[in-house]
Parts: C-alpha cells; sequence; structure tokens
C-alpha cells in the first residue's frame, strides 16, 4: 500500500513538471508600421523563457515560433496593438 502511494505520488510530481512546460505552436504577424524593435523584444523573450523561433518570414512581418503558455501571454499584452497571434495548425478546405 505505501509503494503504490510513493508511485503515485512520484507520477503526480513528474506529470506536474512536464505540464509546466508544453509549448505551443503559434504564428504571431504583426503590422506593417511595428517598429523592429517591438518584433526583436518578442523574439528575446519567447528565446530567453526557452522557446524557439522556428521560421521567420520576408513577405511579412512576423515569425512562427513554440513558446510556453506564460510567455505566450507576456507577448500577447507587451505587443497587444501590433501582433496578431494565432495557433500554427493545419488547415483544409474539407
Amino acid at each position: 500500500m505505501k509503494f503504490s502511494g510513493l508511485v503515485l505520488g512520484a507520477l503526480a510530481l513528474v506529470s506536474g513538471a512536464i505540464a509546466v512546460d508544453i509549448q505551443k505552436s503559434v504564428i504571431i504577424t504583426y503590422k506593417e508600421n511595428t517598429p523592429d524593435s517591438v518584433i526583436q523584444q518578442d523574439k528575446k523573450a519567447i528565446l530567453a523563457d526557452g522557446g524557439v523561433i522556428t521560421h521567420e518570414y520576408t513577405l511579412m512581418k512576423g515569425f512562427s515560433a513554440k513558446v510556453n503558455a506564460k510567455t505566450l501571454e507576456s507577448v500577447s499584452a507587451s505587443s497587444e496593438k501590433y501582433a496578431n497571434i494565432e495557433e500554427d495548425k493545419v488547415v483544409s478546405t474539407l
């Protein structure tokens, strides 16, 4: 009985630690009048918190990234008037 309680406790601890680091794939695009400093600030925030910039767009201002929820909230709040943030997912017409 004590052993199963110990195993369940360890599993709960591990699953809690894993849940904190879940990263979402997002696309962040910016209005044309967005200063480059705003975009660079957002990229630095994502990288500083363990995120990854997966692609940088050249035809429009923006990039795609893998980022945790806490950092995503921070970037969203700081760039609210410039940025459009959406989940990076497959889109189909059917």
